[in-house]
């Protein structure tokens, strides 16, 4: 005798299975629309930046971006929060205090380099505010809190350093965080048009490194009691 399996579901087995629902997942979807709304404004600024553009990256529908964001300016003021918020997130996890002033002061300066070097997007944007006169930064009161927060490092490592008569009395934090980010800054900023004029290639190793070393020496010789 010939048996059979008959494999067709009742269908009230199949109303008894669970359905694999979609989970939405809302920090995720900022953080995709972010990332693209960063390479939008850097390379179109906020002017020439298009909401349409960051939506068909990301497959997904302005009405969502407007969902989240509010508007393109919102979303380039959260753009800025951001990339200002990488730079003070990871230079808080430095161990600056733990260093002696001087090495302290190294390897801020050091980071400093790396990261402006290593994130053209950052510099870029900063550039474009300075376009818009700040308007956009005036916005945030978290970018001027989180950005106090080095401030307050150099101070500590300043008065350290003082302490222990390896740096002269008298310094501001401000003015040695402005001697550090000039530099790393102007160097990717401008290296279009300074390498063009001056016939340097910039982006070269061994350039790189010696200019690192350059920032590092100058500051630290300005501090020095």
């Amino acid at each position: 005798m010939r048996m059979t399996t008959d494999l067709t579901v009742a269908p009230e087995a199949a109303a008894l299975e669970p359905r694999k629902s979609r989970k939405n997942n809302p920090e995720k979807t900022r953080e995709n629309i972010l990332q693209e709304a960063i390479v939008e404004f850097v390379q179109q600024g906020l002017s020439g930046a298009r909401v349409d553009a960051i939506a068909e990256r990301i497959h997904t529908s302005k009405r969502m971006i407007y969902y989240y964001f509010g508007s393109k300016e919102q979303l380039y003021v959260e753009v800025l929060e951001k990339l200002y918020g990488n730079i003070r997130n990871t230079e808080n996890r430095l161990q600056l205090a733990e260093l002696a002033p001087r090495e302290a002061i190294q390897r801020l300066v050091e980071f400093t380099f790396d990261h402006h070097d290593r994130n053209v997007d950052f510099v870029r944007i900063v550039s474009i505010e300075n376009i818009h006169n700040a308007e956009y930064v005036k916005h945030s009161e978290s970018i001027k809190a989180m950005n106090n927060t080095i401030l307050d490092a150099l101070g500590e490592i300043l008065r350290r350093g003082v302490a222990q008569g390896v740096f002269r009395e008298g310094l501001n934090p401000l003015d040695v965080h402005l001697l550090i980010t000039s530099f790393c800054f102007y160097r990717v900023s401008n290296r279009h048009t300074f390498g063009e004029i001056f016939q340097i290639d910039l982006p070269d190793v061994a350039i790189k490194q010696r200019h690192r070393q350059m920032i590092g020496e100058s500051v630290l010789r300005y501090l020095q009691a």
